[in-house]
């Protein structure tokens, strides 16, 4: 391993894309830190301390994972990348709804370069509409719960929006960093962004567990860790392998297919936005109560005490249902059996005792139903794994081995260190993976 990062770094063209990802990685981490122009930093610390001390920063869990923590200090990336991950799901599931979109998908590489550009334009939306959001509940005073701190300077108008134009225009040099990162870098820049974001929260989150519980509890989370990390690694990589073989035809005078394939099903098809989706429909009652904190109602008072608290048992319950659910409802609109037992016919292939056709269309939709199944099952209890960390070891919600960072950091870093392997093999050397 350790050899094969040494031949990475003596190959020129390699060690300057390496070099380069670093540099932006540091530039990212930088303006993680830059406060926003009107912010109070002095009293944002204080209440984030107290944030950290109880559950107020629970509503925010998702997007504060996803900058790094830069969204309770109010900084200039305190959006982070959540805004563009929204963006691209949304044009992921519009390719299905809208025919336009489907379209220019099915155009190649001109078609993608406009869906991104739309991406992009969407990306700036939310992200006004988000750091918006924020700002006013900063504002108010709202957003950190249970701080009677004022966090803001000043609560006119001119600050508001410099506020909201400082923010999204962080996000769209973030989008711009990701970009730089994939055009000269290694990997995918905006991938590479989120699990930078994602590891930058992990030192602090065992620090809290080490302060919390002591040392003893430290070396049985670091050691549940490896187990899980080992897990999920053996699931991302798992694959069902269906045969494909391609009969020979004569195109002119020159003979083609008569070749031998195969469709890789992972068993992890739709990846971690099963759990974006199912956290972000569950913070919605989480704010609901936010915003209504000075009325009471036999509602209100239900919804914070089963929806608010990620320890109990129906929030987890309906949390694990909801990460099934999506995880069916994803696959089911990014692959399609039809398309793909289509495409085989088009192009003379067939699954070895499935005739061509509607039976291999349902052939292809009854394996996807089964590995989906465990797919879905593995995402639940994953996620689960920071909120029973949570109620059994009273360790903060933001518990570093489980749930979405664990499934984010292991994917980029699989992939990235693909990457990089094959990059070495095209130079003769030998790879990471051996």
């Amino acid at each position: 391993m350790l050899s094969a990062f040494a031949n990475a770094f003596r190959t020129p063209d390699l060690r300057r894309k390496l070099l380069f990802v670093l540099l932006i990685i540091v530039i990212f981490r930088l303006g993680s830190q830059i406060p926003t122009p009107g912010v109070d930093v002095a009293n944002v610390r204080t209440c984030v301390d107290i944030a950290k001390d109880g559950d107020s920063a629970g509503l925010y869990n998702l997007v504060n994972l996803f900058s790094g923590g830069a969204l309770l200090q109010l900084t200039i990336f305190a959006l982070g990348i959540m805004p563009y991950i929204t963006a691209s799901i949304i044009l992921q599931l519009l390719v299905v709804v809208i025919p336009r979109l489907e379209a220019l998908k099915k155009e190649g590489q001109s078609g993608q370069t406009k869906i991104t550009q739309y991406t992009r334009y969407l990306t700036l939306g939310l992200a006004v509409l988000q750091a918006t959001g924020i700002v006013a509940l900063a504002r108010s005073g709202n957003l950190l719960a249970g701080c009677n701190e004022k966090l803001l300077h000043s609560d006119g108008t001119a600050t508001f929006l410099v506020m909201v134009v400082t923010m999204t225009a962080g996000t769209a040099v973030i989008m711009w960093l990701g970009e730089l990162i994939t055009e000269h870098g290694i990997g995918n820049g905006m991938s590479i962004m989120i699990f930078t974001q994602v590891v930058a929260g992990f030192p602090a989150s065992l620090w809290a567990v080490q302060q919390s519980k002591g040392y003893w509890v430290l070396g049985v989370v670091l050691a549940i860790g490896m187990v899980i990390i080992a897990a999920v690694i053996y699931v991302e990589q798992a694959q069902r392998r269906i045969p494909v073989q391609y009969a020979r035809r004569m195109v002119g005078r020159k003979m083609f297919g008569g070749s031998s394939t195969y469709i890789p099903l992972k068993v992890n098809q739709a990846g971690v936005i099963p759990v974006i989706f199912a956290s972000s429909l569950l913070y919605l009652p989480a704010m609901i109560v936010q915003f209504n904190q000075n009325s009471s109602s036999s509602v209100l008072d239900w919804i914070n005490a089963h929806l608010v608290r990620g320890d109990h048992p129906l929030y987890m319950i309906l949390f694990f249902a909801l990460i099934v659910f999506f995880t069916y409802f994803y696959v089911s609109i990014t692959f399609n059996p039809q398309e793909v037992a289509d495409n085989m016919k088009k192009y003379g292939g067939f699954i070895p005792g499935i005739r061509a056709g509607k039976p291999t269309e349902e052939y292809l939709s009854y394996v996807l139903s089964r590995i989906t199944l465990p797919g879905a099952l593995y995402l639940g209890l994953v996620a689960l794994i920071p909120l029973i960390a949570f109620a059994v070891i009273g360790a903060s919600q933001s518990f570093p081995f489980g749930g979405t960072s664990i499934l984010i950091m292991v994917g980029v870093a699989l992939d990235t260190v693909k990457q990089i392997e094959s990059q070495l093999q095209q130079r003769n050397y030998e790879g990471f993976l051996r």
